[in-house]
């Protein structure tokens, strides 16, 4: 049976975490570095303008989504801080990308 690695308590570099991921899975720098950019191009496939707009990363517990932001038009807004009226510019519609903790890392984390 094997034991649990400790926590991790400083905040890595990438060097680090690449160098760590090598370490686990007996591969190069490089090689990480190609797997984890290769993940990415992935990601951005899937969540480009044509794209279905959501990816799960297995192995990682993460669903990434593409979420439209709607657009503003200009006027006058409240302040929620001061409660006076402000003018707000107008925005156009955009698109965001939100990441999620799917059960298994969430299950992982709280045990």
């Amino acid at each position: 049976m094997s034991r649990a690695k400790p926590a991790i308590k400083e905040r890595e570099t990438k060097s680090q975490i690449l160098a760590s991921i090598a370490e686990a899975t007996e591969l190069t720098k490089k090689q990480v570095q190609a797997v984890l950019a290769a993940t990415r191009d992935h990601a951005v496939r899937h969540l480009s303008k044509n794209g279905d707009g959501e990816m799960s990363v297995p192995e990682l517990g993460i669903k990434l989504r593409r979420v439209k932001k709607a657009a503003r038009k200009a006027g006058m807004r409240l302040n929620p801080f001061t409660g006076q009226m402000g003018k707000v510019e107008a925005r156009p519609s955009s698109f965001s990308v939100r990441a999620a903790a799917l059960k298994a890392l969430k299950d992982s984390i709280a045990s």
